[in-house]
């Protein structure tokens, strides 16, 4: 009956932590809001060429520089308007995001990986290997990171592969830096050294009872390194180093509008739009998996709600007593 009884919490524990996620959620507005674009934007990029209305690549020069529905000579065949050569932006900004998607998630993956692993090593060994690897970490920050993108990309050639390659090099820094400061804070602590006088290997130890304990930080980072990487794209895009015609890019889009810009707004307008959009939704989980991740968050918002709900239903204390 006992066992019975144990197993049913177990079953029902993940339920109610599922739940009370979702209820703050739901509290939380600006995290909601940021949810609904990440997941639309996810949904977006994977279903692009059911939703695109066109190819991307499809030209028309017939209706070329066409405005939005909105504007006059607008049409509904193209209700983001066209570009100098007749492509469809709405079709191209759909498109779009599947690179931007692709690439902040392949570079977040790499360089979060390699970042991390050797975050625990430096941490966990300590001594000369530790000093190595923060020198490594150093020496690699000193140096500006979009111009040793670029001169990479100049020399290897840009594609989608190197743009991630590089990106990956240039973003693995702070993963290192937050890991090992993460795993020195946890490295004396009790269980990680009863774990050791039991007999634990090393890498037991580290993957086992020191990693879990960073999945918090390492994941509200991980979100916003994305945002971080989503921008850069854009920027080495814009610069004619990342991602290359006939595919399309945010940045690229908005390159490639920037001569039309006072003839054609829409041009640059609605990749920007996409770009400021899709790092803000980012932002705004990332602030939500701080709040929940956080106990000292937490306390706080807690303190917060507590002291709003005092002040709206609790009654008038300070009031006169007549004197005797």
């Amino acid at each position: 009956m006992t066992m019975t009884v144990a197993a049913s919490n177990r079953r029902e524990a993940p339920d109610g932590r599922m739940k009370s996620l979702l209820d703050e959620l739901c509290r939380d507005k600006a995290g909601s809001a940021g949810i609904v674009m990440v997941v639309a934007l996810i949904l977006m990029a994977v279903a692009a060429p059911l939703i695109a209305p066109y190819s991307p690549a499809t030209q028309d020069l017939r209706a070329r520089l066409a405005p939005p529905v909105w504007e006059d000579n607008g049409s509904w065949r193209h209700v983001l308007g066209t570009d100098h050569l007749g492509r469809d932006v709405l079709s191209r900004v759909i498109h779009g995001s599947r690179v931007s998607l692709t690439v902040g998630a392949a570079v977040v993956l790499i360089a979060g990986t390699f970042g991390v692993i050797l975050g625990l090593i430096a941490g966990y060994r300590g001594g000369r290997t530790d000093s190595f690897i923060m020198r490594w970490i150093d020496t690699q920050v000193a140096f500006p990171g979009l111009l040793i993108a670029l001169i990479i990309l100049a020399v290897i050639g840009p594609s989608m592969l190197t743009v991630v390659l590089v990106l990956s090099l240039n973003g693995w820094m702070v993963y290192g830096r937050l890991t090992r400061g993460a795993v020195l804070s946890v490295r004396q602590t009790a269980y990680v050294e009863a774990a050791e006088m039991v007999g634990c290997s090393s890498v037991r130890v580290v993957f086992r009872h020191i990693l879990p304990n960073l999945t918090s930080p390492l994941l509200t980072l991980a979100i916003l390194e994305f945002a971080r990487i989503v921008l850069a794209e854009a920027a080495l895009s814009f610069l004619g180093m990342g991602i290359q015609p006939p595919a399309t890019s945010w940045g690229l889009d908005v390159a490639t509008g920037k001569n039309y810009m006072f003839r054609a707004w829409w041009l640059v307008t609605f990749p920007g739009a996409a770009i400021s959009i899709t790092v803000l939704a980012v932002n705004l989980v990332a602030s939500w998996m701080r709040l929940i991740s956080d106990p000292q968050e937490r306390e706080k918002q807690f303190a917060r709600q507590m002291r709003a709900l005092r002040k709206k239903h609790s009654p008038r204390q300070l009031q006169e007593t007549p004197s005797p």
